[in-house]
Order: structure tokens, then C-alpha cells, then sequence
């Protein structure tokens, strides 16, 4: 795949030395060591995924905002979920949560295939057109609801769910592959831990957890019926 297709930025990138800066002291002096992770964080450009009067905060370590009430996470968590997911460059993934479109370039990046559902309609236009002037093409994506995931290209390696659950849905778990994993956040309205689902043979589980996190409610069938007073603050 072209360096386009990847997600690279561009040359001449002005915001290039920021990306650097962010990766070694976000990313890497904070714990994460999957290299495929950092290279991708260094070369997805973030900024273009916000407003242009926030591209000089684009780089820092926090949550922005966006459009409709969601936010794009701060990039440590976006790191850390991609790292706990174990990516690998055959995976076919399901996000649930397209937001601006940050993370979904990045997993195109690091994923064969990626298919991303947002129940904001807006949000998912404006993720498309990012992603087209980016020249990624291995993503498809399609406004519903996230919590009953998308059956018709089921099963998928991975699964990442970008908002907070209160449990962990039944759909999205029977869309995922033997020896699959699934990383969501799952709690309350305002504090989440996020937790990681294996899929075992004869469907069993285990699941692990790694650490507080505040997402945007995962509303939907098997979510939020609407969203608790939209605690969290993150969402990419």
C-alpha cells in the first residue's frame, strides 16, 4: 500500500517535529513499547482530524472536542487501546466509534481491513471525507447503531469500542473470531476500566483489565438507552 493509503502525512508536514515530540514524550516515556503503535502515531497526522483553530493544541496530551458533544482522545489512551488490541497487518477490525476518524486511520494503518460504525451521522460524513483526502482506502464505514456491530463482514480478529459501555455486548461478541479480542471500556457514566475479552475455543472467555478510562457513552440497543449526562471525555 502507498504511504497515502497508510495514512502518512505528507511531505513538508509542518506538524511533523509536534508528532515526534509526542510519541517520545506522551507514548514511549509513558509505557508504550509496540513499535508498529508508535510509528503509526508519528505518522497519522492528527490535526487534520479537528478544527483548524485547534491545530496548534493538536499535539498535547488531552482529549479535544469535536463536533455533536463527542471529543478525540487524548493520544495516550488512542495508544494504549491500540497496543492492548495486539494488531497484526493481516487483521480484519471492527471499531465502534468513528468520531473524527483519528483512530480508524491509524488502524488502517496497521490492519488489513477496517470496518468503523458511528451513530452520529455528521460525525461519520466528516470522518469519510478526512479519510478520502488522506487517500485511505481500506475502511469502510456505516452510521447505526455501534452495539450490535456489523454482522454482514463478521468474523473480525479485533474489535475496539471507542465509548463507554455499561456491560459488554452480546453482539459484538459473537462477531469475533476464535482467539479474537475485543478492548472496550466498561462502567459507569463517568469512570470506565478498560477491559480486554479473548475469545477461546468451545466460546469461552477470559478478560483482563488495565486501568481507569473516561469515554463518551456507547449508546444503543446494548448500550446507554441515552446518554447519562454525557460523563466521559474521550472519544477519538
Amino acid at each position: 500500500m502507498s504511504e497515502e493509503g497508510n495514512g502518512r502525512a505528507p511531505h513538508g508536514d509542518p506538524f511533523g517535529y509536534a508528532r515526534r515530540r509526542m510519541v517520545e514524550e506522551q507514548l514511549a516515556r509513558r509505557g508504550i513499547r509496540d513499535g508498529r503503535v508508535l510509528e503509526a502515531m508519528a505518522a497519522v497526522p492528527r490535526h487534520v482530524f479537528l478544527d483548524p483553530a485547534l491545530w496548534p493544541r493538536a499535539y498535547g496530551d488531552h482529549a479535544l472536542p469535536t463536533v455533536s458533544g463527542q471529543t478525540i482522545s487524548q493520544p495516550y489512551i488512542v495508544a494504549r487501546m491500540l497496543e492492548l488490541a495486539q494488531l497484526r497487518p493481516e487483521h480484519r477490525v471492527l471499531e465502534i466509534g468513528t468520531g473524527s476518524g483519528y483512530q480508524t486511520a491509524l488502524l488502517a494503518r496497521l490492519c488489513d481491513r477496517v470496518f468503523s460504525v458511528e451513530r452520529v451521522p455528521e460525525l461519520s460524513r466528516a470522518a469519510q471525507t478526512r479519510l478520502q483526502a488522506l487517500g485511505i482506502h481500506n475502511v469502510a464505514l456505516r452510521h447505526g447503531d455501534g452495539t450490535l456491530g456489523w454482522q454482514e463482514f463478521a468474523p473480525y480478529a479485533r474489535v475496539l469500542v471507542a465509548a463507554a459501555a455499561p456491560r459488554v455486548p452480546d453482539a459484538l461478541r459473537a462477531q469475533i473470531e476464535e482467539r479474537g479480542l475485543l478492548v472496550i471500556p466498561v462502567g459507569g457514566a463517568s469512570l470506565q476500566h478498560l477491559e480486554v475479552w479473548r475469545r477461546l475455543p468451545d466460546d469461552r472467555w477470559e478478560h483482563s483489565r488495565h486501568g481507569e478510562c473516561r469515554f463518551v457513552p456507547l449508546v444503543g440497543r446494548e448500550g446507554w438507552h441515552e446518554a447519562p449526562g454525557q460523563g466521559g471525555d474521550q472519544q477519538h
